[in-house]
């Protein structure tokens, strides 16, 4: 699957910034269209039963705000 950052990456870089000025490695949590016509998320873990093969992760609603301003919406 092929991803296309729309919102978030790295800390300093994106306009909107991720509200906590600190990651650990120095990517935050980011917004993605996929070639599939997804959306993908990459966020902070939460602690929260799923089913297999599913995540619940926790953005800032600046980069979520971001990617709707990028996709038009």
């Amino acid at each position: 699957m092929e991803l296309t950052m729309i919102a978030g990456g790295r800390c300093g870089t994106s306009e909107s910034g991720d509200g906590s000025g600190d990651c650990d490695n120095g990517d935050c949590p980011t917004v993605y269209v996929t070639d599939r016509g997804t959306i993908a998320v990459q966020g902070y873990d939460i602690d929260h039963a799923t089913p297999t093969g599913e995540s619940v992760v926790e953005i800032p609603e600046a980069v979520l705000r971001e990617a709707v301003r990028v996709l038009g919406w």
